[in-house]
């Protein structure tokens, strides 16, 4: 290795002390795996002595051999005897190990997850955490996984501690997918928007939506449902002098001839349609339904839909993954039109 080269893996890993959250440990282990993505140091490159860490980095003998045994365990690096420790794997994309952090498994959320999983291919490691929009689990995952992974696939929570978490993982490990929460500077995401496009499809469904007597929107204020959603509702109504109400829950049996319910609930949905069945009314006709995130069930039953394309955003991710590529994407969000509206 090169004294312009040993100057620049040091630079690699002082440049993660501006991550408050990562240990010198943290520092050392990914400042190290960065030099390699960046090309600094190759395959069979010599990395700089225990001793010669110590002393630029000013980190203990303990921390700079538990970092180098950490790379090891990863086959990241190797020990030679007498010799000292080398690059064993240029070309980390031949062990990738990706962590993907999901709301849940819905069924919208599977076909993201099938479609992403095919693109990195089956040589590729992938772990999937669920943190269920709770703010606590997510910290606690991201605690727990931090400096473990090659990348990181984040389904972010509207939160005000989500921007000084997500700034625990390096840039270039990042890509956000689902809902968009801004952070400083650029970064890679590949996400959906709710504010433009529900106001479109409200829009569009006007016409039919005015055939009724009033819009009740189910929408829990307790709830991660978008409120970019809410806003527009309210808008809509308005514009369009449309009856309309806003309620937290459906609860069974309140269906009524005339109306139009809009729920993005897949079980407050379900609920409606089995009421429907009950009391022999049938949506598109005698009542309409608007239901969001798409997916086979509600193609196969007439459901009408607001929904963006998570086959899509599953295949971009797991593409931008394998590519390394620098990506900012709003997957398009469609109106489906079906039998219920």
């Amino acid at each position: 290795m090169s004294k312009r080269e040993r100057t620049d893996v040091f630079e690699k890993i002082k440049e993660l002390a501006e991550v408050p959250s990562f240990s010198k440990h943290d520092r050392l282990v990914q400042g190290i795996i960065n030099a390699i993505d960046e090309k600094i140091i190759a395959q069979d490159d010599m990395l700089p002595s225990v001793n010669t860490m110590i002393k630029e980095l000013h980190f203990s003998r303990e921390t700079i051999v538990k970092g180098f045994r950490d790379l090891i365990g990863r086959g990241i690096i190797e020990s030679k005897n007498r010799l000292g420790y080398f690059v064993a794997n240029g070309n980390t994309d031949q062990s990738l190990k990706v962590a993907l952090l999901m709301y849940n498994l819905d069924t919208f959320e599977e076909q993201f997850y099938r479609n992403f999983r095919q693109e990195l291919g089956k040589d590729v490691h992938l772990n999937i955490y669920f943190h269920h929009g709770n703010i606590e689990i997510f910290e606690t995952i991201l605690l727990q996984i931090k400096g473990k992974y090659g990348m990181y696939v984040v389904a972010p929570i509207p939160h005000p501690k989500t921007k000084e978490l997500l700034d625990m993982i390096p840039r270039n490990k990042f890509l956000m997918f689902d809902r968009y929460e801004p952070l400083d500077g650029a970064f890679n995401h590949i996400t959906q928007e709710f504010e433009q496009t529900t106001r479109d499809a409200l829009n569009e469904l006007a016409p039919v939506i005015s055939r009724f007597d009033e819009i009740i929107f189910y929408h829990s204020p307790d709830s991660l449902d978008p409120k970019e959603i809410v806003t527009v509702f309210k808008k809509f109504l308005r514009q369009h002098k449309i009856k309309g109400q806003i309620l937290p829950e459906y609860k069974a049996g309140a269906i009524e001839k005339g109306k139009v319910y809009f729920t993005l609930d897949n079980f407050a949905l379900w609920q409606i349609m089995k009421d429907c069945k009950a009391k022999g009314l049938k949506p598109g006709k005698d009542l309409g339904i608007l239901s969001c995130n798409d997916e086979p069930a509600k193609e196969i039953i007439g459901i009408t839909t607001i929904s963006t394309n998570f086959s899509l955003m599953g295949k971009r991710a797991g593409q931008a993954v394998m590519s390394r590529e620098k990506v900012a994407e709003t997957i398009p969000t469609l109106l489906m039109r079906r039998n219920t509206l």
